[in-house]
């Protein structure tokens, strides 16, 4: 009687498998009920799950179906939703002038009027960057990052403004190369015994240097002022009218420009951010009330 009892506990039932089998099919339908849920509560947050179909799949295909899963999770900029429009930059007898304005744009929509774009970057550098915001605030944190660890050494030296160039032209240029750039254009300027340095990047890592450069519309419209006008000798009260006169023309022809702007001026001293003023404008130009007169054709 022993024996027979042990054999019928080692033999499962067919009760016990169906409810096995019950139970498997109440977990699936858990999971996916889970899963429609963590959809609707989170779309953009959602990670691939496991799915019950490829417990019918091979090792190798399985593999291959959780890596593009994977992939297709990751979430990249793929058009900027918050930006910033031009940075005009010049250098001057003294050190480096550079201008912004403070709107930062939802689309069409000047959605925010008090965006400072002109940030101090270590002891010798300022940065200024037009684009995309959010990623201007990442990229202040990997700088952040960098001044501190190169703090840390504390042996007396400094990075200077030509170091944190090279810095971040090899960053914009890293993340183009995994397809998820940074949607910034970038000026650094600065003073480091004695040399001035300006330069900028854009976001997919071309960079150079010179004497002035500009972003966004600014390559357009104020560089050629900016060749015209600049010389070597300029003063700080010259490099600042240069300035506003190519801020006034933005102004005028750049949608997303807002006359609010800041000019940030970096010497051997140091930084100094001016407070926010507005421009001088004259609206009553001939062209500007009838913009059409003259035009031929439909348009």
């Amino acid at each position: 009687d022993s024996d027979a009892e042990q054999n019928r506990k080692k033999k499962p039932s067919k009760h016990s498998s169906s409810l096995s089998l019950s139970s498997i099919r109440l977990s699936c339908g858990s999971l996916f009920l889970y899963r429609a849920l963590l959809t609707q509560s989170h779309p953009r947050r959602f990670v691939t799950l496991l799915d019950p179909s490829t417990l019918t799949m091979d090792s190798n295909e399985a593999k291959q179906h959780n890596l593009m899963g994977s992939e297709s999770a990751l979430e990249r900029t793929l058009y900027p939703y918050v930006t910033g429009s031009s940075v005009v930059a010049i250098k001057y007898k003294d050190g480096i002038l550079m201008a912004a304005d403070m709107g930062g744009s939802y689309g069409s929509t000047l959605r925010y009027k008090s965006v400072e774009r002109l940030k101090p970057t270590g002891k010798h550098s300022i940065l200024g960057a037009s684009g995309e915001i959010s990623d201007f605030q990442e990229i202040l944190r990997s700088l952040d990052e960098l001044i501190l660890y190169d703090n840390m050494w504390d042996d007396g030296n400094s990075l200077g403004p030509k170091e944190v160039h090279s810095y971040l032209t090899r960053m914009m240029y890293n993340r183009r190369n995994k397809f998820n750039p940074l949607w910034n254009s970038l000026i650094l300027g600065g003073v480091k015994n004695g040399q001035k340095y300006l330069g900028m990047v854009s976001m997919i890592g071309v960079n150079f240097e010179d004497n002035h450069v500009a972003t966004g519309f600014g390559n357009h419209l104020a560089r050629p002022i900016l060749r015209d006008e600049w010389h070597e000798n300029l003063s700080f009260e010259d490099g600042v009218k240069l300035l506003e006169k190519c801020m006034r023309v933005l102004l005028y022809r750049d949608r997303s420009a807002v006359n609010k702007l800041q000019i940030a001026k970096i010497t051997e001293e140091g930084v100094t951010i001016s407070q926010p003023y507005a421009l001088k404008t004259f609206w009553g130009f001939a062209a500007f009330e009838n913009p059409t007169v003259g035009a031929e054709g439909s348009w």
